[in-house]
């Protein structure tokens, strides 16, 4: 079992058992091999179809970034767990996803357990504020 540091208050944090596994967000960073666009073909793509992302809260995605670099275009998309983006992320989307772009695109998987969120200031644990000792 995994020892927690001592000098931490972990309030509301269930100790972790092998029964009774770590639920953390996943995010899912989606890359098409694609060049650079204009911010303004940027901006354009990512307002069109923003709608459909606001859409999905009710099934567990907390938020979408839109990318656009050098290295390609995508998404980071953090949901609630693993399971709810698998679930969006079929073979059937990648299919639509390569139709619309014209290049499969390249998806990378992370579970995340530890979150530090400065705009509301704290820090989580698989979803629960930790409160840290002063």
């Amino acid at each position: 079992m995994t020892r927690l540091p001592s000098d931490i208050s972990w309030v509301g944090v269930k100790k972790h058992t092998w029964e009774e596994p770590f639920m953390g967000n996943c995010i899912v960073v989606v890359q098409f091999d694609l060049s650079k666009r204009t911010e303004e073909q940027a901006v354009k793509g990512a307002t069109s179809t923003a709608p459909i992302y606001r859409g999905l809260a009710a099934k567990g995605l907390i938020r979408k970034d839109y990318l656009n670099g050098d290295a390609g275009t995508g998404g980071v998309y953090l949901w609630e767990t693993r399971a709810l983006a698998e679930a969006w992320f079929t073979e059937d989307r990648i299919v639509d996803l390569t139709k619309r772009f014209g290049v499969r695109p390249r998806l990378t998987w992370y579970d995340t357990h530890v979150t530090v969120d400065n705009q509301k200031g704290e820090t989580r644990v698989n979803g629960k504020t930790l409160a840290e000792a002063n």
